[in-house]
């Protein structure tokens, strides 16, 4: 198999840092996350892996709607009222507020009652598409621009039946959270992954960065394998085959198109962002896979994301890389 190498523009030569590099592991938000440190053989071990899990329980307590008691249930629940949230559902909702509107609504935080409609929320799966009805009565329920936020206070305020499901951002959020706790516990060489999200930061102890293969669909073998020094970066991917069901030979996908009611169907197969932050690379990976190969692709570009279009084709895939992506081949 050929390999396309990416190392990021301003990677230079740092001193290798001392110790080994010990791998972390558990649960959180219905997958896995895993943690590559480097750290001395006296360095607590335990405590850190404790105190990564807090860090994603964080994110579980106050973002996620498989929760009915976490923070954005309870604001969901609100009719009319505002509502202090707290710091880090604000931080997340804010930005994903913003990309809605930069998107034109390709990116929606508001499409919870689809989510759910399609059988991909917590009100259960589904083995068939919903009637054309039902899709015309939920989409009546979304739109970004029907929450309002109060930054000065940390307030929000929805006029009842929305529903704010932040799954295309909140992964993304944990994985960089995590990565500023490590910073703050004084680790600066690092690898994070969450559920195929990655972030990482400074270098293993041969001075090799951290290098992974960006996620592809199955079957993708004739598109060369992408690696990605992530050196300070992180690298999110949105994918058409990670979620879906099939119906009289349809795949339906998760990511779900909120001006249509209907899940994307435009030929992509994936679509992977490298950023410094990864929900912002979470969120913008959605956001381009709904607007599709062609709308999606002029967005990046002139915006100068690092990003990855897998486009299928009658009998295999095509691949497509921004001008900023492209810059980083080696």
């Amino acid at each position: 198999m050929t390999r396309q190498v990416l190392v990021p523009l301003e990677l230079s030569p740092v001193q290798p840092p001392q110790g080994a590099v010990r791998t972390l592991r558990g649960l959180t938000m219905g997958t896995s996350w895993t943690v590559r440190i480097v750290a001395s053989d006296a360095a607590p071990i335990d405590r850190l892996g404790a105190g990564i899990q807090r860090q994603l329980d964080r994110v579980v307590d106050q973002m996620s709607t498989w929760e009915p008691g976490s923070a954005l249930s309870r604001f969901n629940a609100t009719v009319g009222e505002w509502r202090t949230l707290p710091f880090e559902l604000f931080t997340v909702l804010d930005h994903a507020l913003a990309l809605a509107e930069e998107s034109g609504g390709a990116y929606d935080p508001t499409t919870g009652p689809l989510v759910n409609l399609w059988g991909f929320g917590p009100e259960g799966s589904r083995r068939d598409p919903p009637d054309r009805q039902a899709i015309l009565t939920t989409r009546a329920r979304i739109g970004w621009n029907r929450i309002e936020l109060d930054r000065a206070t940390g307030r929000a305020r929805q006029p009842g039946g929305c529903y704010v499901d932040l799954s295309g951002i909140a992964k993304g959020y944990a994985v960089d959270l995590v990565g500023d706790w490590l910073r703050e516990q004084g680790i600066s060489d690092f690898l994070v992954e969450v559920g195929g999200e990655l972030l990482g930061a400074g270098v293993k102890p041969n001075g090799q960065p951290w290098w992974v293969a960006l996620e592809a669909p199955p079957g993708a073998g004739a598109i060369p394998e992408s690696l990605v020094a992530l050196h300070g970066l992180s690298a999110a991917t949105s994918g058409d085959y990670r979620k879906f069901f099939e119906s009289d030979g349809l795949r339906f996908s998760h990511t779900l198109d909120p001006r249509t009611g209907h899940p994307v169907a435009n030929g992509l197969a994936s679509v992977t962002v490298l950023h410094p932050r990864c929900m912002l690379a979470d969120a913008m990976a959605t956001a381009l896979t709904v607007m599709g190969p062609r709308e999606g692709f002029d967005f990046a570009r002139a915006r100068g994301i690092a990003a990855r279009f897998l486009v299928r084709t009658a009998d295999n895939f095509h691949q497509r890389m921004t001008p900023a992506l492209a810059a980083m081949l080696d």
